[in-house]
């Protein structure tokens, strides 16, 4: 494939590259906004189980069906960044989960609802398509710094959503915060329609092909079937805390409310800051030190978190630590696969975050089973399984790169 045309960003040389500081932070906010929708529901599964009168196993397919929709977006959907017209197909999606926010919010009914969320989550993808355009427009020199301050947006968004909705609920019901996310997501493809400049398809690939191509891609780039294996096991270790954390703190010795299991996500927010720091540390070439360093750190984590079963602070501890660690290998992750095929950068996304994300869908599943059997120390277990494996993938990758080196 030949490298597709730069074309002129306006505001170049300014900010972050070609990409403005201001263009940067609301393609940020886009995301984080764009991603929130699909976790709006976990604090408000009992009130909307009332609501449409589900059991509790039928409302856990709230959750289910909007993690479905995103995983086929990734598929299906993020690919398209490599083949169409970025600043539309960015403005389009954001709109497009705006649409499905709406009738999620007005939903009379449990299909019109399940049929809200499921747009929802195939649309919410539009954020993964932010973080390569952002990739591309920046210049090599910053560009690990670009996608950290996205990828920032992103991670605050999941983890404040959960916040939000709580607080949003307890003003005007549950509905409340899926209309105010809609309205934000027509302001973001408007803004996004203004802010960001024209930028050209990287080729002229039918759909089918570029398909295709993405099984190429995994054959020919070990570092990529390395780096999707870091990648899916730090976010496994990421889900088995973020659902066992609900169980913990609603039982004994915490008994928090809703309310109060929801303000955890503030403390998960500050490892945001760890995705910025993770960028520039992989501009100035330091990005597998970074992988390893986090892996490391990882697994550290949970010696805090299992201390954290009976004591607040501990816990705070584990969970910050814990995010920071888990930032820091997917932002050096990110900066390596968009590096080996500029041209097919939505692609290698969509690879990469397609088993990320089913990583944290098997971190989920078994998290509910090993809850039930061991409880928080079982819980531990796992999530300290789920990252000695990212650390055993990182000694992988650095063997495999020493023996090809000396060939």
């Amino acid at each position: 494939m030949n490298s597709p045309t730069t074309p002129p960003v306006p505001g170049a040389g300014h900010g972050t590259g070609g990409i403005t500081r201001p263009t940067l932070v609301l393609m940020a906010t886009a995301t984080g906004l764009s991603v929130a929708g699909n976790y709006f529901a976990q604090p408000l599964l009992d009130t909307m189980a009332r609501r449409f009168g589900l059991s509790s196993g039928t409302a856990a397919l709230v959750v289910t069906v909007s993690q479905i929709g995103y995983v086929c977006g990734l598929v299906l959907i993020v690919p398209l960044g490599d083949l169409l017209e970025r600043r539309r197909l960015t403005a389009t999606l954001c709109a497009a989960t705006a649409v499905g926010l709406a009738v999620i919010a007005a939903a009379p009914n449990t299909p019109v609802l399940f049929a809200g969320l499921a747009l929802t989550g195939l649309c919410s993808v539009g954020a993964q398509v932010m973080v390569p355009f952002a990739a591309t427009m920046a210049a090599p020199e910053v560009r690990g710094r670009a996608v950290g301050t996205v990828m920032t947006g992103l991670l605050l968004g999941i983890l404040l959503a959960r916040t939000a909705a709580g607080g949003l609920a307890s003003l005007g019901g549950w509905r409340t915060v899926y209309w105010v996310n809609a309205v934000l997501m027509v302001a973001m493809a408007l803004l996004l329609r203004r802010a960001l400049p024209p930028f050209p398809a990287a080729g002229q690939a039918s759909y089918r092909s570029a398909f295709r191509s993405m099984a190429r891609l995994w054959r020919e780039h070990p570092v990529l079937r390395w780096r999707t294996l870091t990648g899916a096991s730090s976010f496994g270790a990421f889900t088995v805390l973020w659902v066992s954390l609900t169980f913990l703190l609603s039982g004994p010795p915490y008994g928090w409310s809703t309310a109060e299991i929801g303000l955890m996500g503030l403390a998960g927010a500050a490892g945001a800051a760890a995705a910025s720091a993770a960028g520039r540390l992989a501009d100035r070439g330091l990005v597998q030190t970074v992988t390893r360093a986090g892996a490391v750190v990882l697994l550290a984590s949970w010696s805090f978190l299992t201390a954290g079963g009976h004591d607040l602070v501990w816990l705070l501890i584990g969970v910050l630590v814990l995010d920071l660690a888990v930032q820091t290998v997917h932002i050096s992750n990110q900066n390596v696969v968009y590096a080996l095929e500029p041209e097919a950068r939505s692609r290698l996304n969509s690879v990469y975050m397609t088993t990320y994300f089913l990583g944290g869908v098997v971190g989920s599943a078994l998290t509910s089973v090993v809850w039930a059997h061991a409880g928080w120390s079982g819980v531990c277990a796992l999530g300290a399984g789920f990252s000695a494996v990212t650390v055993l993938s990182c000694l992988g990758e650095w063997r495999w790169r020493r023996s090809t080196a000396s060939v």
